[in-house]
């Protein structure tokens, strides 16, 4: 898989964004051991140290959580990562509206174009 990162944002921020995808969408699920900090970074293509740097902030969050000597794990908050996804699918949804008003269409027709589109 290729990662693409935009220079004008810190690498492990887009890291982060990519992980808290993963764990919302399932990739990653409640209780599942992560990939080490190492593979991790070689799947991103990033220095371990970066890619240290995200997990810390996602373990600030209390998204994932380390045991010693076994490595990181998934939260079983489900609670949690759910709130997660609400926040993440309510960015979204106000981006895309965001969007649509700058080109002169309100929520209504926004949704119309929404319904319209085949998955």
């Amino acid at each position: 898989m290729d990662f693409t990162f935009d220079n004008n944002i810190p690498i492990y921020i887009q890291l982060l964004d990519y992980l808290k995808i993963y764990l919302i969408s399932g990739v990653f699920k409640a209780g599942d051991k992560l990939p080490s900090v190492r593979d991790f970074a070689t799947t991103f293509k990033v220095n371990p140290n970066t890619m240290q740097k995200a997990l810390t902030e996602l373990e600030d969050m209390n998204l994932i959580y380390t045991e010693r000597t076994n490595g990181k794990y998934v939260t079983n908050d489900a609670k949690l990562i759910e709130s997660l996804k609400d926040e993440y699918a309510i960015t979204l949804a106000k981006s895309y509206f965001q969007g649509m008003k700058r080109i002169g269409l309100g929520k209504a027709d926004s949704i119309k174009y929404l319904e319209g589109i085949d998955e």
